[in-house]
């Protein structure tokens, strides 16, 4: 049988391939090994590896989407105006085997001029600015469900059964008396006291269940952990109001551009 042969178009000739790292990003604009240098993760190192960019004449430039080591040298590029292509790592992988960061930047360079890779999705600014503010708030809400499990451990220890008593203890009654155990009062009839209307149970019942075993360590875990838990809601509280600023600038931006597109299209008429 003869043998065959496949031949591939290159579809982008100015194409360069970047091995993303977290100390140095390695870069190739061609297949020889003098096509390949290394540059630093600084602003002018950036700075260097756009110009040597630029003076091979690279216009467009492929990555994998390595942790969130791409993000600044996307943004610096993209605002330099070459065209950016973040790629899946899944499918940029080279063949198995012995690898190096020169072997693997020429291999994403060679996939790109191929015309073989595809940008992942990125979304625009206003998106982008209001998921950091969202994923900072869900970490601040898992840390805080932490705090929450903490204090009632040390709840427990201190033989108040404050879980059992109330439905929340994160609720209005509950933290009111944790605030006060946390102040040093420690007669079971004065936290019961705190009970909110809403309480199911009675403060007789309350207070059968805040009859502390005294324990200082315990204690200091508790105002340690109560403490923190402040701490983590007011930031919260503030995420919520950067969150609304956000969209209030959102809302305002899309409303004027739509009064600006009437008052255009009635001059036009």
């Amino acid at each position: 049988m003869k043998n065959k042969s496949v031949s591939m178009e290159v579809i982008n000739r100015n194409a360069a391939g970047i091995d993303v790292g977290s100390r140095s990003h390695y870069v190739a604009i061609g297949q020889q090994r003098e096509d390949v240098r290394e540059f630093g993760v600084y602003n002018e190192d950036l700075s260097q590896l756009l110009a040597w960019l630029k003076a091979n004449q690279i216009t467009t430039v492929a990555m994998e989407s390595t942790g969130n080591y791409w993000q600044s040298l996307f943004s610096f590029l993209q605002e330099a105006g070459l065209e950016v292509y973040l790629c899946n790592g899944k499918f940029t992988k080279n063949i198995k085997g012995r690898k190096t960061d020169v072997q693997d930047c020429q291999w994403i360079q060679k996939l790109h001029s191929l015309g073989l890779l595809s940008s992942s999705f990125l979304p625009d600014l206003a998106t982008e600015q209001l998921r950091t503010y969202c994923r900072h708030r869900t970490s601040l809400l898992e840390t805080s469900a932490m705090t929450t499990q903490k204090m009632q451990k040390y709840l427990r220890l201190l033989n108040l059964r404050l879980d059992i008593v109330v439905k929340d203890v994160c609720g209005l009654t509950g933290l009111q008396i944790i605030e006060a155990v946390c102040k040093g009062e420690t007669n079971p009839q004065v936290l019961a006291s705190f009970r909110h209307g809403n309480c199911r149970k009675s403060e007789e019942e309350i207070a059968k269940a805040l009859q502390s075993n005294g324990r200082k360590d315990y204690l200091f875990g508790l105002q340690q952990e109560f403490d923190l838990y402040k701490i983590l809601q007011a930031k919260m509280e503030q995420c919520d109001v950067a969150i609304a600023k956000l969209l209030s600038e959102q809302i305002e931006g899309m409303r004027q551009k739509e009064l600006y597109r009437r008052r255009l299209s009635r001059i036009k008429r």
